[in-house]
């Protein structure tokens, strides 16, 4: 039995992989890394946030490349399979797989930790090696380097979770700098390391041109292009898996649509949008629709990055809980960096943790599962100021409108720009926007809200679709030093309605109530006007 050395568990692990009905075949990765054996580039770390395959992944590397079990079952029928040095290298490579998450029990201190790693690589080695008669006195780094000058042996490192240690309370900043030193002794110069593949959440750190591990060539999700579409699902990919749900599923309960604007919404640098994949699977599996990030996360971690500069960051998050992005210089933050005070630094330590997503130059909220997380932190984090008080009032505002009470409605918005907040100051129409997005946030619990949506005869500022079926439909038009009559005529005349009619294949079922509602807002006086008024649908 081996820990790290040609351990059978990573065959098991990406066996069960294979066999999940929503499995995705990404085995040509292996066509890109086998052109770097042995060769100098041969040192690549993958950064991704979680939930994003890169276990997974480490684990199909570790189940082709290694000696220790015979994976001709699983890797015969995928792609990789058709390719030139499939045979060449499926189960010919030594490799030393190591979970950096995993820790002894009662672990408390670093030096338990990594002594189960050292001993742990030691016995290994010693099992695999007996004829070298190995000194476990020795460092890892001297035996192995013993192992390929008497044999001629070399090592695939597969390293996953490369920065949890910068997670676990116990380790202090003196610990991680020697667990980057144990990583560069284990790693850098060596002449036995084949091939070095790390995978993780955070960049490693870097402090100088000498650091300890600039031999390793850094991909991430935002800047770097290569090896994007192998974590994450692809548009092209969830057709796929969406025909096997339909196919396999008795009454099927999620749409195609929803799985877009639950899950989709990250950026690659090349452009490519891509899913969640875990949400994806979970979804699909369950046949429900819902949050499938875990642990106290992310509302947690969203508060726990954006509290140390909220003066700032606010007025951005009221715009980002709208759907709009914000203008943010998104850079590499390193591992020990953990103390962020800047915007850009925030958001950049966002990007990575998966957080935020980044196109163009701009950072937004990427789907509607994150977006339930931001809407729970802005209706329970006080130390929000006036976007949490705001929010508080959005009941107030979705119930007033249901029930027609525009004088409600209009004493909401009026004290909304009573706020006199920059972000609400109604310059722009993305500021107006602003204002119906926190007064209406309560609505995102039971609408779909979409914003400059094509119906009819032009774009309704928002149709609010509704997820229950006893739930009214409403259709909101803004207007500036126009009375809410006008805007209420302008949903009718450009047939905004039409939206209804099953014609584009939005809630063709549904046929219930529809609302329009005007809001008007006049300058000069800065007064806010209401008016809802029940659509009758044409025969």
């Amino acid at each position: 039995m081996s820990m790290f050395l040609n351990c059978f568990t990573v065959y098991d692990r990406y066996r069960a992989v294979l066999n999940s009905p929503y499995f995705v075949d990404k085995t040509l990765l292996l066509e890109e890394l086998i052109p770097l054996l042995c060769q100098e580039q041969r040192f690549v770390c993958i950064t991704r946030p979680r939930r994003f395959g890169k276990t997974v992944m480490a684990n199909m590397i570790g189940a082709f490349f290694q000696k220790g079990a015979d994976s001709c079952d699983i890797f015969d029928n995928l792609l990789i399979a058709g390719k030139e040095d499939y045979k060449n290298h499926l189960n010919r490579h030594n490799v030393i797989f190591i979970d950096f998450s995993e820790m002894p029990e009662n672990c408390s201190s670093y030096s338990q930790y990594i002594s189960r790693i050292l001993s742990g690589l030691k016995q290994d080695l010693s099992n695999a090696f007996p004829e070298l008669d190995i000194d476990k006195e020795k460092s890892v780094w001297d035996i192995l380097t013993a192992v390929f000058e008497k044999n001629g042996q070399k090592f695939i490192f597969i390293m996953d979770e490369w920065d949890a240690v910068f997670h676990m309370s116990f380790i202090t900043e003196d610990n991680r700098k020697e667990y980057l030193q144990f990583l560069k002794l284990l790693l850098k110069s060596k002449s036995y390391v084949e091939l070095a593949y790390i995978t993780g959440i955070l960049p490693i750190a870097k402090y100088s041109s000498g650091s300890e591990l600039n031999m390793f060539q850094e991909y991430d999700m935002a800047t770097k292009i290569r090896y994007s579409e192998y974590f994450g699902f692809l548009d092209s990919e969830i057709d796929m898996l969406y025909e096997r749900y339909t196919k396999n599923t008795v009454n099927p309960r999620i749409t195609r649509q929803e799985l877009k604007e639950w899950y989709d919404g990250y950026h690659t640098a090349s452009g490519e949008r891509l899913y969640n994949p875990r949400s994806v699977v979970c979804a699909l599996s369950d046949g429900q629709l819902a949050s499938y990030w875990t642990s106290s996360g992310p509302y947690d971690e969203i508060f726990y990055y954006i509290r140390n500069d909220l003066e700032h960051i606010r007025d951005d998050l009221a715009l980002m809980v709208c759907g709009e992005s914000v203008d943010a210089r998104i850079g590499e933050f390193a591992a020990f960096s953990m103390d962020l005070k800047t915007k850009n630094q925030i958001y950049s330590a966002m990007v990575v943790y998966g957080l935020l997503t980044y196109d163009d130059g701009r950072v937004l909220i990427p789907n509607r599962e994150l977006m339930l997380k931001y809407d729970e932190l802005l209706q329970t984090e006080d130390s929000l100021g006036y976007v949490y008080r705001l929010a508080a009032r959005s009941e107030q505002m979705l119930k007033a409108t249901f029930a027609g009470d525009t004088d409600t409605m209009a004493e909401v918005l009026e004290y909304v720009h009573d706020t006199e907040i920059p972000v609400l100051s109604y310059n722009h129409e993305t500021e107006l926007a602003a204002v119906v997005n926190l007064v209406y946030l309560a609505a995102r619990d039971r609408y779909r809200v979409e914003r400059e949506d094509k119906a009819g005869k032009g774009f309704v500022d928002f149709i609010f679709y509704p997820l229950r079926r006893n739930d009214p439909c409403m259709i909101l038009e803004l207007k500036v030093d126009h009375t809410p009559e006008e805007a209420i005529h302008q949903i009718k005349e450009k047939k905004y309605i039409s939206r209804f009619s099953g014609k584009l294949g939005e809630l063709p079922q549904y046929t219930g109530r529809i609302l329009a509602v005007g809001i008007g807002y006049k300058k000069k006086t800065k007064q806010h006007l209401c008016a809802v008024e029940e659509l009758q649908r044409s025969v």
